[in-house]
């Protein structure tokens, strides 16, 4: 599947696919000056075209901000993985497909702590009714 965005027409095909509770959500929390994520989405795009039970939604942290909200993101670029609906991991990754393969691969392995309300919020934003 490809790399979604947020435009309504993605949000839509987000919405759709998560009516599968089974369904991994990687949200991709980057900025549009930030020559790491510019480098990274090309990792991105090749694990989503390569994993069909997984989306990947590039968020610009800038663009995006009334989706964000007030989170904070501090190291770019930073994942947010959702199995289903639930916060799974939260934080800053290296930059490279492998890593995010490892992370997406076994979510139920995945346990996130102290995420930011934000942060736990993030799926329903991204959600169109």
């Amino acid at each position: 599947m490809p790399l979604l965005g947020t435009s309504p027409e993605d949000r839509r095909r987000l919405s759709d696919r998560l009516a599968d509770g089974s369904h991994v959500v990687v949200v991709a929390l980057c900025a549009a000056w930030c020559s790491t994520c510019r480098e990274f989405r090309a990792a991105c795009e090749a694990v989503a075209s390569s994993r069909p039970r997984v989306s990947l939604v590039w968020v610009d942290v800038e663009d995006d901000a009334a989706l964000v909200g007030d989170l904070d993101v501090e190291t770019f670029p930073t994942l947010a993985i959702f199995a289903g609906e639930a916060l799974r991991h939260y934080g800053p990754v290296l930059p490279q497909a492998a890593l995010v393969e490892r992370l997406v691969d076994d979510p139920a392995a995945l346990i996130a702590e102290d995420a930011p309300d934000d942060v736990v919020a993030l799926i329903a934003s991204l959600r169109l009714p």
